[in-house]
């Protein structure tokens, strides 16, 4: 039997006999209750009693941070006057401390779904109390989810109770009850004292830590101790140095990541000095920080969001909602009238949201997905969840766990993505370390895993840490490696993590070298391998597409490639934070299956002829690029022909007797119907482009084939016999000269002409005419130095005519030469 409990006299005693009737029957009930009311640590004391409550059953309270959880259990087991690990204990996923007499066991909220995984039946368990449910976590809600499942099908006598100081009591109760029969609300009010809020705005340029000072040193008139809320450990740890050197007071930091003696000693009031404790909001609700009459709020929170642009979740850093701020503010009521200094204007907190959104609206899905689909719920919106996820977001989880292998191509869970759930990791890190599995690459994975989940194991200003993973393993895996920079409890930290992985893997402690880290990390983020632009420092692609960049002087913009582990930043300009350098075979080698080859084949206006190269590329990433020889066939032929077609045929090498044949059929065809001549001007063998060339080239394999092209042969031919006869008599290429001597005849200007030597010329008394003597034959007379004297298409007339003067001139200029007077 558990020893008695003490009355407490908190405000919260006056509504457990409604609890214990509402657990009693129906078995579910929703508490709210206002900060200072005890519901987190009386209520279950006061169940202990209850006759649905086995002589070994327990009683599972699930708390939202690790921090609270021990502190919870602590102070319960002081008010039983016992120690932890008696009838109250703790377990998380750090530590554990429990006993077979445990009735009471505070849990963090990731332990409920594993045990509800592995045994939907919760053996052993009579009871679940959901407390801070307002924080709306994922894990939370997935938790609730999965124990009213549980209870609805093979556990009716499983009781369910949801606390929260600020939450929509209706709704919950809606949901884990039915709208036609809601599940009983108890409300509490808590025990405060009223809060003056004061407003104290920072300016735009204003330092937060400055500003923070400024408002401590205000609060340090006040009576009690001070309790500052901050968004994160580097404000923190920037405003404990500021406070160290401008108040006189004891200033000890508080958050998750601290060691339980650093964060007993900031809950604990410090006899005859004041006392100024500097948190993040884990000092929100749960945790009772002993003293505080003054809050300081900045009012900024941290906070992960998805972006579905990346299909990345970071860490933000938000204002928070009103319900927070109230929160925080009552953290100074709770012995006695206190203040609470805004570092915002009232004006800014009318604008501010009334409630936070719940995580599940905010971030990757993957996690949740995984849990539902080995739950057996392949769609999660058929779970009970106060807000179902989007369809977007659940596309999207879907496709990262079909990319890391844990479901198969019908959506279904698949052996690895089993063995993924069952690490305390997100699935693309459990993938990582699943995959390795007991190998050489065991110990890096296992690090990487924890560097990964914990906060940065080197401080400082996030723009100012060095981008290579590296750096950071080598302090974990080698405690003598030092670092300007290193934290050392989070080093301790992410040691103790990754053996706690490894011992699940059943990997060793093994030497870690460089290259291990990026075949390891690519496992977790294969849509994240990124390689360098070329001739662009500091600038990468990643295979998904997305560009991403690092500071020149950072050592890993050199790199040729990388996985990216952590990338932050607007889109526009996104910043590689983290990331492992990987040798590009290693990639090719590792990603053979999913590698692409592109064939490129046609025109290539550079080296201006017909190419065919082959690309290797896996997503956006481009490995390369090999010339392949062209063999012939019919798409090496349509190519060159279509090459000729949209040149307007220049690529071809025209001779002038090509296209003087082209001139004659253009001439003969426009005067005589009756002969079957095809025009063959330009426009038409554009038009007949394949059937005029293709023939001759079938066994073509570049331009060198087109240039080689006879074109006035090819043309010819195709004519045909008959109708190059008929031209040549029609009209033909050379006239007989009465000296004897040919000439050529040209008809690629206005019609048919001829140039030569007057003297050339004598004895023709009139004009030859040309196709059956419709078109006269032009002549262009040249002097003996080869220079026109006359372009005449009437010979006739012009002997009678012009050429008594011409006489006159030639034969002053060129008396040697005979000049008479009737040619």
């Amino acid at each position: 039997m558990p020893p008695p409990v003490p009355d407490t006299g908190l405000p919260i005693e006056s509504v457990i006999t409604q609890i214990r009737d509402a657990l009693a029957h129906p078995g579910i009930a929703v508490l709210t209750a206002e900060p200072g009311a005890g519901k987190t640590t009386v209520v279950p004391l006061r169940l202990l009693d209850q006759p649905w409550l086995g002589s070994s059953d327990r009683l599972l309270v699930l708390e939202p941070r690790r921090v609270a959880a021990r502190a919870v259990a602590r102070r319960m087991a002081s008010t039983l006057q016992e120690p932890v690990g008696a009838t109250v204990g703790w377990r998380t996923r750090d530590d554990h401390k429990v006993s077979a007499g445990t009735r009471i066991e505070v849990v963090t909220e990731g332990i409920l779904t594993r045990r509800l995984q592995r045994d939907p039946s919760l053996p052993g368990v009579a009871a679940i109390l959901f407390d801070e449910f307002h924080e709306r976590s994922i894990h939370a809600d997935l938790g609730l989810a999965l124990a009213l499942e549980a209870r609805e099908t093979i556990r009716p006598d499983l009781r369910i109770l949801v606390m929260s100081a600020t939450i929509d009591a209706a709704a919950v109760a809606e949901l884990i009850g039915s709208p036609e029969r809601p599940a009983p609300v108890v409300d509490c009010e808590g025990r405060t004292h009223p809060v003056e809020v004061q407003w104290r705005p920072m300016g735009k340029r204003d330092r937060l830590e400055q500003s923070v000072s400024a408002a401590v040193r205000q609060a340090l008139a006040n009576p009690g101790d001070v309790l500052v809320f901050l968004p994160g450990i580097g404000e923190i740890r920037r405003t404990v140095d500021e406070l160290h050197r401008s108040v006189d007071a004891v200033i000890h930091p508080l958050y998750g990541a601290l060691s339980a003696e650093e964060q007993d000693a900031a809950l604990q009031a410090t006899p005859g000095r004041r006392r100024v404790v500097v948190a993040t909001d884990v000092a929100e609700t749960s945790l009772t920080v002993d003293g505080i009459g003054t809050v300081v709020d900045a009012g900024l929170a941290r906070r992960p969001r998805y972006d579905p642009a990346t299909g990345l979740s970071k860490l933000v850093t938000v204002a928070n909602s009103k319900a927070s701020a109230d929160q925080r503010a009552g953290r100074a009521g709770r012995l006695a009238p206190g203040f609470a200094i805004r570092l915002w204007s009232k004006m800014e907190h009318a604008a501010r949201p009334r409630h936070e959104q719940p995580e599940i609206a905010q971030i990757d899905l993957a996690p949740l997905l995984l849990e539902s689909l080995a739950w057996g719920a392949s769609d999660p919106t058929s779970l009970r969840l106060l807000d179902p996820p989007t369809e977007a977001a659940l596309k999207d989880a879907g496709e990262v766990l079909a990319m890391l292998g844990a479901v198969d191509d019908d959506g279904k869970i698949t052996t690895d993505g089993r063995r993924m759930l069952a690490l305390p990791v997100h699935p693309r890190l459990a993938a990582m370390v699943s995959g390795v599995g007991d190998g050489p690459l065991g110990w890096p994975a296992a690090i990487l895993a924890s560097l990964l989940t914990e906060r940065d194991v080197i401080g400082g200003r996030p723009s100012e840490r060095p981008v290579d993973l590296w750096t950071r393993v080598q302090l974990v895996a080698d405690p003598g490696h030092r670092v300007p920079g290193a934290d050392g409890n989070a080093i301790q930290t992410v040691r103790r993590r990754a053996r706690e992985l490894i011992r699940r893997t059943g990997a060793d402690e093994s030497q870690v070298h460089p290259g291990d880290l990026g075949r390891a990390l690519a496992l977790a983020y294969p849509d994240r391998i990124a390689q360098k632009r070329r001739g662009q420092g500091g600038r990468f692609r990643l295979r998904n597409g997305m560009g991403g960049e690092i500071d020149k002087l950072d050592p890993m913009a050199h790199e040729d490639m990388l996985v990216v582990a952590e990338l932050t930043g607007p889109k526009r300009k996104v910043r590689i934070a983290r990331a492992a350098a990987i040798d590009a075979l290693d990639v090719e080698l590792g990603f053979a299956a999913e590698m692409a080859e592109r064939t490129f084949f046609g025109w290539d206006d550079d080296r201006d002829d017909l190419t065919m190269r082959v690309e290797r590329r896996l997503g956006a990433l481009d490995f390369g690029t090999n010339e392949q020889p062209i063999e012939p066939g019919p798409e090496v032929t349509a190519t060159l022909v279509e090459r000729i077609a949209t040149t307007d045929l220049k690529v071809l090498r025209w001779t002038d007797r090509a296209r003087n044949l082209q001139a004659r059929a253009a001439l003969v065809a426009s005067l005589r119907t009756d002969i079957d001549i095809p025009a063959i001007d330009d426009a038409w063998l554009r038009r007949h482009a394949e059937s005029i060339f293709g023939p001759w080239l079938d066994r073509a394999t570049g331009r060198a084939n087109i240039e080689a092209l006879d074109v006035h042969q090819l043309l010819a031919g195709h004519l045909g016999w008959e109708a190059v006869t008929s031209l040549d008599r029609l009209a033909p290429t050379a006239y007989r000269l009465p000296n004897g001597r040919t000439t050529a005849i040209s008809y690629t200007g206005d019609g048919p002409r001829v140039s030569v030597r007057a003297q050339d010329a004598y004895g023709i008394a009139e004009t030859p005419r040309l196709i059956d003597g419709e078109v006269p034959l032009t002549f262009e007379l040249l002097s003996p130095a080869k220079r026109p004297i006359q372009i005449t298409s009437d010979l006739a007339s012009f002997w009678t005519g012009s050429w008594a003067e011409v006489r006159k001139d030639m034969a002053g200029r060129y008396p040697k030469h005979d000049w008479p007077v009737n040619p």
